[in-house]
């Protein structure tokens, strides 16, 4: 592509290659979707041969991951905006399931491993040490006082891993015809909220 290549205008750092990468692949994802966006196309949205984002990445569901991610990060920052001011544990863990349930869907960079229909994975990957921790780190950031609760670190990490497989099924799995926000938010504070209602042990209560 010669002095074309990069729209005239080649990255400074390796680092901005890969962001321009993952901004054209997000480009991409809002015109193709998920499922159609080739790694051809976004070298084709940067003007560079496929060779040349190969350099950076090792293919395409690589850099949705990348786009996924980034998508992430701004999506839990709201998240945290609109729980501010619940300061009950029960309260926020079922608001933000809520939040989360009614969001996901309409965020095209949440939604991208849905998209490509691969909800197999979706689901493994909603269980994982890694998606685990950064649920817990997420929980850390909720506006509640989780020791005062009786909720220790450790305990966020069993927490984070119950409100992502109960996140994935209700994502998947919305039901005929879908929860509405009420239903939804009575369903999960009858059934999920009274688990934080007390002080967790890590063993069961003798009878």
């Amino acid at each position: 592509m010669g002095h074309h290549g990069w729209g005239g205008r080649p990255p400074a750092s390796d680092a901005e290659a890969r962001q321009r990468i993952i901004d054209a692949t997000a480009r991409c994802v809002d015109r193709h979707g998920a499922a159609k966006t080739t790694l051809s196309d976004v070298a084709g949205e940067l003007g560079v041969t496929r060779q040349t984002v190969y350099r950076h990445f090792g293919g395409i569901g690589d850099i949705i991951g990348e786009v996924a991610a980034q998508g992430a990060e701004s999506f839990v920052d709201s998240m945290i905006a609109h729980l501010q001011g619940i300061t009950d544990p029960a309260e926020a863990v079922v608001e933000g399931m809520v939040f989360c349930v009614r969001t996901i869907p309409t965020e095209p960079r949440l939604s991208l491993l849905l998209q490509r229909g691969d909800t197999t994975a979706f689901g493994r990957g909603a269980t994982t040490g890694d998606t685990i921790t950064y649920g817990a780190k997420m929980l850390q950031r909720f506006p509640v006082d989780w020791a005062a609760a009786g909720i220790g670190e450790a305990d966020l990490d069993g927490l984070a891993e119950i409100i992502m497989r109960l996140l994935t099924s209700l994502l998947q799995h919305p039901g005929e015809p879908p929860q509405n926000e009420a239903h939804l938010r009575a369903f999960l504070t009858r059934w999920l909220a009274p688990a934080l209602s007390g002080t967790p042990t890590s063993e069961h209560p003798h009878a």
